[in-house]
């Protein structure tokens, strides 16, 4: 089975322009690449969601698992390839540098109840379920050499733990951390921080990264009873679902996937089969759970074929045949 290439190219500017990047692997200045990327860039739908991110205080967290948290679609305008210089792009940017811990992370704003161990009130924080988004953003805007930048994700590298990132939070959230043991994992903190650690080669086959792929394997592997701070990979974890926001089959996939090293590893073949088996016979994906907060966007309902979904699980499959 093949990827639909002509089906994604039908669709709208933004998966025309991933396709042509990602499955056709187009140079920069190929002439379709350009019109397709000229295309998003105006994309009316693409467009609003950049004016709506330009204002930061707009959204205060108080769940990480919302996905219309300001950095879950920050994280899906980076991974488009919009760039610094691009339309809306560096007022977003200047507005992320205004927010910077002494640490180091990049914070966001925060409410946690005083019941959960917060203040109550709203402040500028961050956590390990949120600033590694904000800074790989910053990343695949084209950020990657600025100190503010290199400083935060070397502080995030350095909390891991030997079986991997703990719930971690900054001083300004007091006691808060997660529904689990202090010392446990916590499954979607190693997600979001290989997913940041993942974007440079020599953090690819670092101690750290080579640490918390394995507690993300570890936990598929048993799975039947580990479920660190309740994060279980059970039926729900296995729907095909997008964009990347949680922890689920595809996010985790997409992740690990990146990491060369890993690709023959059985477990992450294994969550590999479970995917595939979803393919319809013309190698197209059709979402099995939706994010309500994007359920205007084409992949945001369960009775068609998706071709945002079905790019990004072909995305996922031909990384592992390059091997």
């Amino acid at each position: 089975m093949n990827a639909p290439i002509e089906w994604l190219l039908e669709g709208p500017a933004w998966v025309e322009y991933r396709t042509r990047c990602d499955l056709l692997n187009q140079a920069k200045d190929e002439p379709s690449l350009q019109a397709a990327r000229n295309s998003m860039l105006t994309d009316p739908q693409i467009q609003s969601l950049i004016t709506e991110l330009a204002v930061r205080e707009a959204g205060v967290v108080s769940s990480h698992k919302n996905a219309g948290q300001y950095f879950h679609k920050l994280t899906f305008i980076a991974d488009l390839g919009f760039q610094a210089g691009d339309p809306g792009v560096d007022q977003m940017i200047s507005g992320l540098f205004e927010h910077i811990s002494p640490e180091g992370p990049f914070q966001v704003l925060t409410n946690i109840p005083i019941h959960f161990g917060g203040s109550g009130e709203n402040q500028w924080a961050w956590a390990l379920c949120d600033t590694p988004l904000i800074i790989y953003s910053l990343v695949k805007f084209g950020l990657d050499d600025q100190p503010a930048v290199s400083s935060a994700v070397d502080y995030l590298a350095g909390l891991v733990h030997s079986n991997g990132w703990n719930c971690t939070v900054s001083k300004e959230l007091g006691t808060f951390h997660g529904p689990g043991r202090k010392d446990d994992p916590c499954p979607y903190a190693n997600l979001v921080m290989l997913k940041l650690l993942g974007c440079w080669k020599e953090y690819q086959d670092s101690p750290s990264c080579k640490t918390g792929a394995e507690t993300l394997l570890d936990l598929w592997e048993n799975s039947l009873k580990e479920h660190p701070y309740l994060f279980y990979m059970g039926t729900d974890f296995r729907k095909t679902k997008v964009p990347f926001v949680w922890y689920d089959l595809m996010h985790v996939l997409d992740v690990l996937s990146q990491f060369p090293g890993l690709r023959k590893d059985p477990r992450l073949l294994g969550m590999l089969d479970v995917l595939k088996y979803k393919m319809d016979d013309q190698g197209r994906f059709t979402p099995e759970s939706i994010w309500t907060a994007w359920k205007d966007w084409e992949f945001g309902q369960k009775k068609m074929p998706s071709r945002w979904l079905t790019l990004s699980a072909w995305r996922i499959i031909q990384r592992f045949e390059e091997e």
